[in-house]
């Protein structure tokens, strides 16, 4: 996908995107490679909770290995595979696009086998309404079942790189993130708010994902890279480890006020200005930021009790998912309905649980 095709389809949208986020290739993806197995759950005592008249296969399309995205999934598939007859498993992907085209070409009602998948919402949107190079003859035809929790926009870099503010970044080595990724969509979104053109700009352009960009930055392959994640992110922590023992010290960039309002003007409703901590990764200071909430989703035509078993079951057992996830705090009845309203549904089986428990009228 090209840099200015992304960009024209991010601008014709986001206005109609902001209203309703504030009112609450070609043919198919490639098969994802095979990855090592993500955290698993204790294994319950606990009696299942109502299984729906037939066994169905759910997979989760998570993210790249080092990335939430990644255990995230890996414990939900763990939560519905102990505690339900459902079929769950997890898989790595390149995360966002990558996840929605599986749902949109791999989900096979017939056969029971239906994919959900973590996603950004600006990937999440453009996917949905066709405007993404990859859906524009066929959209994706998803259904939230949950807001997540809010991804964080980290710029990375080392303390001998050369690069100390964001506009640092031009004429220097960068990673924007793995190709199809919410990583992507989101670096190339705040590039062009700031002029550069990584095919012109950057002295060398890489499109790595999170574990294979950190493992660059440590070996000087490049200076910075742009990773979008929860709180914290393990290839990130275990960076700041290995540049520790260099000698060096792991930096992240910050987003300054007048680079935040520019893009808020330019890209309504899509981001809110957030603060990564210095506790988090041991920088030498707390560092402004973009935050992104995060979407669980499904294929639309998936059964309404399947939809609502999988709801309930990861709600029922919200302490497992966050003793598991640090990010998934954020996970929870209150921040569940946050896209409730807006242009991509929620699917009505996942409604029938929220008003079961009040949340939803």
């Amino acid at each position: 996908m090209k840099y200015g095709a992304i960009i024209a389809a991010v601008i014709a949208v986001l206005l109609i995107a902001a209203i309703a986020y504030f009112a609450l290739q070609p043919p198919a993806a490639p098969m994802p490679t095979a990855s090592p197995s993500p955290p698993t759950t204790p294994t319950p005592t606990q009696t299942p909770t109502a299984t729906p008249q037939m066994r169905y296969t759910v997979i989760i399309a998570t993210g790249g290995v080092g990335g939430v995205y990644y255990y995230y999934g890996g414990v939900i598939a763990g939560i519905l595979k102990n505690f339900t007859n459902i079929d769950a498993s997890s898989i790595q992907t390149a995360a966002s696009i990558d996840n929605l085209l599986l749902i949109r070409d791999k989900t096979d009602p017939g056969r029971g086998l239906y994919y959900c998948g973590t996603v950004l919402p600006d990937s999440a949107y453009l996917a949905y309404t066709g405007q993404h190079d990859k859906f524009k003859d066929k959209p994706a035809p998803i259904a939230i079942l949950w807001a997540m929790y809010p991804n964080y926009l980290h710029i990375v870099t080392r303390s001998d790189s050369g690069v100390k503010t964001i506009y640092d970044l031009k004429g220097k080595r960068v990673s924007t993130g793995a190709p199809g990724s919410g990583t992507e969509v989101e670096a190339l979104l705040l590039l062009q708010v700031l002029g550069i053109d990584p095919a012109k700009d950057f002295a060398k352009w890489e499109r790595l994902g999170a574990a294979e960009s950190a493992n660059a930055l440590r070996d000087g392959a490049i200076d910075a890279y742009f990773w979008s994640g929860g709180l914290p992110t393990s290839s990130v922590v275990e960076l700041a480890a290995a540049l520790k023992q260099r000698g060096v010290s792991l930096v992240l960039i910050e987003v300054p006020d007048e680079v935040a309002t520019q893009f808020f003007a330019k890209f309504p409703g899509l981001a809110s200005k957030s603060v990564i901590p210095k506790t988090i990764y041991g920088t030498d200071k707390d560092v402004q930021t973009l935050a992104f909430w995060n979407m669980f989703v499904c294929h639309k035509d998936m059964p309404e009790d399947l939809a609502y078993q999988i709801t309930k079951t990861v709600f029922d057992h919200l302490d497992i998912l966050q003793k598991s996830i640090a990010a998934a705090k954020d996970t929870n009845l209150q921040n569940a309905l946050l896209y409730y309203g807006g242009t991509i549904p929620y699917h009505p089986g996942a409604l029938r649980y929220y008003r079961e428990k009040g949340v939803l009228k």
